[in-house]
């Protein structure tokens, strides 16, 4: 229907409305003579001239009444007595007197007639509309403002809106329970989430209290978990605050909603000082970590900055996306480059003599480097030498450079050669006017090589997922995180340090693949879990920092920083002057003594 067919109709029908009232009203008090008269008529004007004057002031024309509410009820009331109040004061002038007794009478029909013809719809809707189709019974996790809007919005949407439908409320505040909110039953705590979804015959959980922590969404998926019921979340508490949450928002839980920690806050006025109009030049920038970090540098508008990086068709990916949001803002330079040529590395950055470098580029698969020994040694150490000796060379203010906590007491080759990368790092700082740091951080999700991308393959060819040992743990962080990290490493800098995140609680590997076998739609039974044995190089747990390099201080929130342990170089340059006259064995045994020449950990042997 129109616009204008909408309005007529609804004219029309107020007008039959406020006619029948008064009429009717006239003939409840007068059935014993002649009620259609003069001052009847006169009424019955003036109350339908000023009805539809106060309609339309009060928009009730113009309202959508299948989302009809207080408001619109409160709208009603005005409009109508208004007009009741109008024909009185005519009545008074004409005829120097008012029919109380008709215009009240009127007034109650006017307003259950008119509120009557309006909610109707929404009544229709709600119960009719809304609840035809294949619609999956859904469960809210909160019954506060945010649940209430989203049972709301479910029960007014359409069949091609959404395909949910609220059938319960579950909420830890004890005196709602017994209640109903919309007529949806508030039916116990999160402890009932599993009796309410079989009771309920539930499809579908959505978890609607924005403001949770990160711990407390864990708790309350643990405790969906254990259900059938696919499992959604509401989007932040901004959003909502904003008026952006629709029922389209409702999205599916993510592994980043479950790690149990809230996001490193960044200093922002230390990074725009270090960034903005500067020339940053990022190193390994078409990876993961490289990428993000050039999203988070350029969105403090340097003044160039530079993409540097071995593959093309991944520097070229990020170059594009980085055009299409910032171009004309800053320049944006592109240099295909391998960071294992040393001649390459001194021309690039003495061209550019950028004032921050962000070294990501770097070999990090555990298995394939333990096969590879000498690539670890090519990448990660001698490339890291080749790029910081540049940056010294070039008067670089700021070097950071990427490391992980595989190179604590380390155990595999990915994790020496890192180690040995973060000795150099720390020997050029000695004396350099470069401020040289490295930062450290446990796995990423959802960066290439990380375990969630297996998983989810696994899952999407129908498993089973291969967990390597049952008790296996590890730190993770979100590719974000990670790069705001870097960023802000950078900021503290004062030369030599070893930064490390605060990653909250380590994660079991068997449950992470639970949780996203869970999140996928499936079963633990359906996809399956086994375990592979644990690969060469790796060990059960992660460290961040050893025991010799601990400061338990933090120099930042969520950041704390390793004192510095810098063995003597000449160990550093005999291996890389004679790696490749050794072969695999002996090139593991000399990267392992110099890494980790007090080995706490048995080295799982190849």
């Amino acid at each position: 229907m129109s616009y204008r067919q909408r309005l007529s109709a609804l004219i029309l029908v107020d007008s039959l409305i406020v006619l029948t009232s008064i009429y009717l009203s006239r003939y409840m008090f007068y059935t014993d003579v002649n009620w259609i008269t003069e001052p009847i008529v006169f009424s019955s004007i003036a109350l339908l001239i000023s009805h539809h004057i106060f309609a339309y002031k009060y928009s009730l024309y113009k309202r959508a009444w299948e989302y009809a509410s207080i408001g619109e009820l409160l709208n009603i009331f005005k409009a109508v007595t208004y007009s009741i109040v109008i024909t009185g004061i005519i009545q008074q002038l004409i005829y120097s007197d008012v029919y109380v007794r008709l215009l009240a009478v009127t007034w109650m029909m006017h307003i259950l007639f008119i509120g009557g013809s309006r909610f109707s719809w929404r009544v229709y809707r709600d119960n009719f509309i809304a609840k035809a189709g294949n619609k999956k019974r859904t469960l809210i996790v909160g019954a506060g403002s945010a649940g209430t809007m989203v049972a709301r919005q479910l029960l007014s949407a359409g069949n091609g809106e959404s395909n949910l439908y609220p059938v319960a409320f579950v909420d830890d505040d004890a005196k709602k329970h017994r209640l109903e909110i919309m007529g949806i039953p508030v039916v116990g705590g999160v402890e009932s989430i599993e009796e309410a979804v079989k009771e309920y015959d539930i499809d579908n959980i959505v978890i609607a209290i924005p403001s949770l922590s990160r711990s407390e969404i864990n708790d309350i998926f643990k405790a969906c978990a254990n259900t059938d019921a696919q499992t959604q979340i509401l989007p932040m508490i901004e959003d909502i605050m904003t008026g952006k949450v629709s029922v389209n928002q409702v999205r599916d839980v993510q592994v980043e909603d479950l790690l149990g920690r809230k996001p490193v806050e960044l200093d922002i006025a230390s990074i725009s000082d270090s960034l903005t109009g500067k020339t940053i030049l990022v190193t390994g920038a078409g990876g993961s970590i490289g990428s993000e970090i050039c999203r988070q540098v350029a969105k403090f508008s340097p003044e160039k900055l530079i993409l540097l990086g071995h593959g093309e068709n991944s520097i070229y990916s990020i170059e594009m996306e980085l055009l299409e949001s910032y171009k004309g803002q800053f320049e944006i330079i592109t240099e295909i480059a391998d960071v294992q040529d040393r001649e390459k590395m001194f021309t690039v950055l003495e061209k550019h003599k950028p004032n921050v470098v962000y070294h990501a580029a770097a070999h990090k698969h555990v298995p394939l480097m333990e096969r590879n020994p000498e690539e670890a040694i090519k990448n990660n150490v001698i490339g890291t030498k080749n790029v910081a000796e540049a940056a010294d060379n070039a008067s670089v203010e700021t070097f950071v450079m990427v490391s992980t906590d595989k190179a604590v007491n380390p155990t595999s080759v990915m994790g020496a050669s890192k180690r040995l990368a973060e000795m150099i790092v720390q020997n050029i700082d000695k004396t350099s006017t470069t401020k040289f740091v490295a930062v450290r951080f446990g796995n990423v999700l959802g960066s290439r090589g990380s375990v969630i991308p297996f998983f989810k393959k696994q899952i999407e060819k129908g498993g089973p997922v291969t967990v390597t040992h049952p008790d296996m743990i590890r730190y993770f962080m979100t590719i974000p995180e990670a790069s705001r990290l870097v960023i802000q490493a950078g900021t503290l800098a004062r030369g030599g340090e070893i930064f490390v995140l605060d990653m909250g609680e380590p994660v079991k590997i068997v449950d992470l693949a639970k949780n996203l076998i869970k999140l996928s739609g499936y079963s633990i039974d359906e996809i399956g879990i086994q375990f592979s044995g644990i690969r060469p190089g790796e060990k059960l747990y992660e460290e961040l920092l050893n025991d010799e390099e601990i400061h338990n201080k933090q120099v930042f929130p969520k950041i704390y920083i390793g004192k510095s342990q810098v063995e003597e170089m000449s160990s550093i340059e005999n291996i890389i002057n004679n790696y490749s006259g050794m072969n695999k064995v002996q090139l593991k045994e000399e990267l392992m003594a110099i890494a980790h020449p007090q080995k706490k950990q048995v080295v799982v042997n190849s």
